[in-house]
């Protein structure tokens, strides 16, 4: 299995991947709505606002993640939030999404990212480091329609110290849909 961060050539195959993965486990209008999100992280986000980490196994997509940028109002730390994240539906159980998402941890470690969250589900992303945290922790952009999935991780070694005032994602992510 080899990792990319190359992206903006893959656009529609990394869109498709999470359209199809999405319809397969939640149905088609959910496999639509994520699928577009992909498509709109890639297409209307800035460069240093935005990470993707894709597996390949030859010319297959095995999967891919996105971390987008999560800015804190009154806090200088950086922080990037993952979402989406897909693997292939005939990859399930291979190990392919923990190793993606390490391989992506590790590269923001890299670029000096401090904390890192996500909204899922907390056994899954607990074997990759992310553990629950409140909004007294970090405020969510926008209403949490499931708090328990609302999950965190500090980057730097230390803690996980909360982060000051309002936070605000790109636009792309900008939907009560995805919250």
């Amino acid at each position: 299995m080899d990792f990319s961060s190359d992206y903006k050539n893959r656009a529609d195959e990394i869109a498709a991947l999470f359209e199809a993965t999405f319809t397969a486990s939640e149905g088609a209008r959910e496999g639509q709505l994520i699928g577009t999100l992909a498509r709109d992280l890639i297409a209307k986000t800035k460069d240093d606002d935005l990470f993707v980490f894709s597996s390949w196994d030859g010319d297959a997509l095995t999967g891919c993640i996105m971390f987008s940028r999560l800015s804190f109002d009154q806090d200088e730390r950086t922080v990037f939030v993952l979402a989406p994240v897909a693997v292939a539906t005939a990859r399930h159980g291979q190990g392919i999404g923990q190793k993606l998402l390490t391989f992506g941890l590790d590269a923001l470690r890299a670029a000096g990212v401090d904390v890192a969250i996500t909204y899922g589900d907390p056994n899954y992303y607990s074997k990759v480091g992310f553990a629950p945290i409140t909004e007294e922790v970090a405020k969510a952009p926008l209403k949490l329609a499931h708090p328990e999935g609302w999950l965190g991780q500090s980057l730097t070694g230390g803690p996980l110290e909360p982060l000051k005032g309002s936070s605000r994602c790109v636009d792309a992510l900008n939907s009560p849909d995805y919250w």
